[in-house]
């Protein structure tokens, strides 16, 4: 008899309603594809803690910002780690999967990442802007940004929020990365419409940026985004990891692009299951 399929519980929202994207058609296409390797079921983040004992790992992928059910979310974490259930990507990302505390512990490192404070005794460590964004740590998808001015800030109450400059960027850049391997590069030429994007050739020192972001991620399995922008003296600032469901806009990529990273999130997923 063959050998029996590894089991995959696909995580996804497919009807959630992103600016820009539409979830569903890259889940589907992934899906899709990945059935050629696997056995595989789909269901909505509410139900992965409920269906995840019939598998032999979780994948989440395009599950929505998890903000909107963050008390399930916290509950299938819990859950996954006591039993041990192989979640991919692994729970012990440091990047968004964990919140926004990394853009603090970036900044105090001295990493190339938008200076971000959370106190009100550190916003003189700020450099002068014309505005400044100020944010939840556990946010996503934009939700709870808003702009202030330098005047507006005082007194701001900080608990629970990230505060930033306002860059004045040429662009912003995406690398996407399966594992620790780079795979493409998308650029929003136009900075007011963020999730129309093109194909971008990083170039070496380009590159060499991802890739701080991503050894210091430390992830040995997964998929990551790594979001900039390109300040007005050319270099490239952080603005996310996303290491936890990243989108990875398969559509605006040509269609060996688009092969070539399936063929690598499916060995990424073998590798994954073997360790």
């Amino acid at each position: 008899m063959p050998a029996a399929r590894p089991r995959l519980l696909y995580v996804t929202d497919l009807a959630y309603p992103a600016r820009g994207r539409r979830y569903c058609d890259e889940d589907i296409h992934l899906t899709a594809r990945l059935r050629d390797s696997f056995d595989l079921a789909l269901c909505h983040p509410l139900d992965a803690a409920a269906l995840m004992d019939g598998f032999d790992a979780v994948v989440v992928r395009n599950s929505g910002p998890v903000i909107g059910y963050q008390k399930e979310y916290d509950a299938f974490r819990e859950r996954a780690l006591a039993e041990g259930t192989r979640v991919y990507n692994p729970l012990h990302g440091r990047g968004d999967m964990a919140g926004k505390q990394y853009l603090l512990d970036l900044t105090a490192a001295g990493y190339p990442v938008i200076p971000t404070v959370d106190r009100p005794e550190d916003l003189h460590r700020l450099p002068a802007a014309d505005a400044y964004a100020v944010k939840p740590k556990a946010g996503a998808d934009s939700i709870g940004l808003r702009f202030l001015a330098h005047e507006e800030l005082a007194g701001l109450p900080c608990d629970g929020l990230l505060v930033q400059p306002r860059i004045d960027f040429r662009y912003e850049v995406s690398f996407y990365f399966v594992d620790d391997l780079f795979q493409y590069a998308l650029h929003a030429p136009d900075p007011a419409r963020r999730w129309v994007l093109e194909p971008y050739e990083p170039t070496g020192d380009d590159l060499d940026f991802a890739r701080r972001f991503v050894d210091w991620n430390t992830l040995d399995h997964g998929i990551q985004r790594v979001d900039a922008c390109r300040a007005p003296g050319g270099e490239l600032l952080l603005v996310e990891l996303e290491d936890l469901n990243p989108y990875l806009s398969l559509d605006r990529v040509p269609e060996e692009t688009r092969d070539r990273f399936v063929t690598a999130f499916t060995d990424s997923l073998h590798r994954f299951l073997a360790a």
